[in-house]
């Protein structure tokens, strides 16, 4: 079994790997990669897709958004080993183009490995943990209906990002920071699709 990430940097390098060694990287390759318990680094590589140029498929913001629920509600229960049906695990993207999801997101992950690191780390485990779970389940939950509006589900994509590095770093002033941007996200998103029912009634 793999070891677990303990950088963005680690996360990116073994995404490039994954595409030099295969046509399709799929759901699957990455859990091996990542390993079964490595919940944090995908809180935040679905979303850093969904923030890449991949995202912009229509539909796979949505993709995405289930499979953070899903996965978000494991974390919730403490389950500990992951687990995704085999038809989401087979979800695969084409090499080429993670390699340039890598390479954009890069610069940001380099700057992430620089910023964030271990402070506060009681608030990155046990119920906080369950909070971060939480809160990712119902930032994911309004992402489908905002993929309807440009750009308009990056804001809960990147606030789950943010929990995802908090983990992975197991820094709690980040954790607070997620938390503070989970808020402002759920708020926009709910304002957002509150005006556009209104205008289309």
């Amino acid at each position: 079994m793999a070891d677990e990430p303990q950088s963005v940097g680690d996360i990116l390098d073994r995404l490039d790997q994954l595409a030099d060694e295969k046509d399709q990287v799929a759901l699957g390759d990455m859990i091996e990669a990542f390993g079964h318990r490595a919940y944090g680094p995908f809180l935040i590589v679905l979303p850093l897709i969904e923030l890449s140029p991949v995202g912009g498929i229509p539909g796979v913001p949505t993709v995405l958004a289930a499979i953070i629920v899903l996965l978000a509600a494991q974390m919730l229960f403490g389950r500990k080993h992951m687990w995704l049906p085999g038809w989401l695990r087979r979800r695969s993207v084409k090499a080429k183009r993670m390699h340039k999801a890598v390479a954009k997101v890069r610069p940001v992950g380099e700057r992430m490995d620089r910023w964030f690191h271990g402070r506060l780390e009681s608030l990155t485990s046990g119920p906080a943990v369950r909070v971060a779970a939480a809160a990712s389940i119902l930032l994911a939950a309004t992402v489908p209906p905002l993929e309807l509006l440009p750009f308009a589900s990056s804001a809960p994509m990147l606030a789950i990002a943010a929990f995802g590095v908090a983990l992975l770093v197991r820094d709690g002033v980040l954790m607070i920071v997620a938390s503070l941007l989970a808020t402002a996200a759920l708020g926009i998103g709910i304002g957002l699709l509150g005006s556009g029912a209104g205008q289309g009634s």
